[in-house]
């Protein structure tokens, strides 16, 4: 109590809370208002309840495409778009990788392609969308079918996405976090009551609606367990986002030849998992692509092969013997591509060569592990070691959702299933909201706090 006392006394984070819930309002609006033109279907809604790739774009929309709204895009495209230059950066293409080398400039330039790109990949990215779900019959365009009519609601989504990257800037700029995250961050806490409310409306009812004594208690039980292993998923994902391995560093006597950084820890921190949800985000972006390209080639997109590619279903594949072996192929593909891109991505983050090189010459030293090799040797297995929990930590959670519905404990109510990216999002963003919240009542400024979350 006495922490948010302190945080409404503080007249710069009030206003810059105030900014955000007014960013997140307006783009909540923009959220609310359909393509002209085009008209959801019924149960368009009902498919985005399932664990699938297509759910997780309308989860990085902030629910926008359930309305199929010009804000369906959201983030997506840039989120991709920063993904596929930051793997381009790691000695694929030179001229990129020498901008990370050129400060305040390589950033500006780097920040330019990304938005270019940004603009590509979400024209394909939404006429595959807009073919799949018209093909799917889960949109309907209510006019003539033709280049300019594809082109146009392009355009608007295209127009949205921007808009939506603007307005992240602003709160970054203005308000309390990244902005980028904090959009992202409100679509998933948006759907979270509505988890609730629709899980004790199964098991225990509402109004008049009331089950009968025992049934009553039955259900009044399933909800109880319900909302204690939803606390328990929260605990571990809140524990696997806050453990850190620790190693611990020396300095030499002289710490002139130090860095700050390095001057004022003691050990060196490797989080459990470094690389966040992006490993979630590229993979299902990846299973989306067949679906994508398809809609590019042929009008029939809901192609029984394309199910293989699919996380929420099983597929069916004949055998050598002529038997057929019927497994949720996707589901296991999207786990295989989340452990790669999870060990890939760490390996961006935690360059152990480069990491040996600059304990060398700031005159630090791992205690027992001798300079140079040895201690990039060290330094490479522990971060493998720890990598691998965490992709694993974060493969289960991502997959949790998907594995409850096949199972089929909650029925056909897709909706229920607990765990996914959402709740790793929201951990991940509530923690970092929190931290930069600490640092301005600590009295930094606010560039000051950004730029050490930005180390973190």
């Amino acid at each position: 109590m006495k922490k948010i006392a302190s945080i409404f006394k503080n007249k710069e984070i009030v206003n810059r809370i105030f900014f955000t819930l007014m960013i997140l309002l307006v783009i909540r609006i923009g959220a609310a208002i359909t393509v002209p033109g085009v008209t959801p279907q019924g149960d368009f809604s009902d498919a985005l309840s399932s664990a699938n790739a297509v759910a997780l774009m309308d989860l990085l929309g902030g629910g926008a495409l359930s309305n199929f709204s010009i804000f369906a895009l959201g983030v997506s495209p840039y989120i991709t778009a920063q993904i596929i230059i930051q793997l381009l950066q790691k000695d694929v293409l030179p001229a990129l990788t020498e901008l990370t080398k050129q400060g305040q400039y390589g950033r500006k330039k780097t920040e330019m392609a990304t938005r270019y790109l940004t603009l590509m990949l979400g024209a394909v990215q939404a006429y595959g969308i807009i073919k799949t779900m018209e093909n799917s019959e889960y949109i309907a365009i209510n006019m003539e079918l033709n280049f300019w009519t594809y082109a146009y609601i392009v355009t608007l989504m295209l127009a949205g996405a921007m808009t939506v990257m603007w307005l992240g800037d602003q709160i970054t700029e203005k308000g309390l976090g990244n902005g980028i995250s904090v959009i992202i961050f409100a679509g998933c806490i948006r759907s979270l009551p509505i988890q609730i409310s629709t899980a004790f409306k199964t098991w225990i009812g509402t109004g008049d609606m009331y089950k009968e004594t025992t049934a009553l208690v039955k259900g009044s039980f399933q909800f109880a367990l319900y909302i204690l292993a939803f606390l328990l998923i929260l605990a571990f994902v809140v524990f696997i986002e806050l453990s850190v391995r620790k190693i611990p560093v020396q300095h030499s006597g002289k710490s002139g030849g130090q860095t700050s950084s390095m001057a004022k820890a003691s050990f060196l921190p490797i989080k459990l998992n470094s690389a966040g949800v992006i490993p979630v985000i590229f993979a299902s972006s990846i299973l989306m692509a067949p679906s994508v390209i398809a809609s590019f080639i042929t009008s029939d997109t809901s192609a029984e092969w394309l199910k293989i590619f699919s996380i929420s279903e099983t597929f069916t594949m004949p055998w050598f013997d002529g038997s057929t072996w019927d497994m949720p192929w996707g589901l296991l593909i999207y786990i295989t591509l989340i452990l790669l891109f999870a060990f890939f991505y760490a390996s961006i983050q935690i360059d152990p060569e480069t990491l040996a090189e600059n304990f060398r010459k700031n005159g630090s030293y791992i205690p027992g592990i001798r300079p140079g090799n040895e201690t990039e040797r060290y330094v490479k297995k522990v971060v493998n070691r720890v990598t691998c929990i965490g992709a694993i930590a974060l493969a289960f959670i991502a997959s949790l959702p998907v594995i409850l519905t096949l199972s089929g404990i909650f029925g056909n109510n897709s909706s229920l299933a607990i765990g996914g990216t959402g709740l790793i999002i929201a951990v991940g963003v509530s923690i970092e909201i929190m931290n930069q919240i600490d640092g301005l009542l600590a009295g930094k400024t606010f560039d000051e706090v950004q730029a050490t979350a930005g180390r973190g």
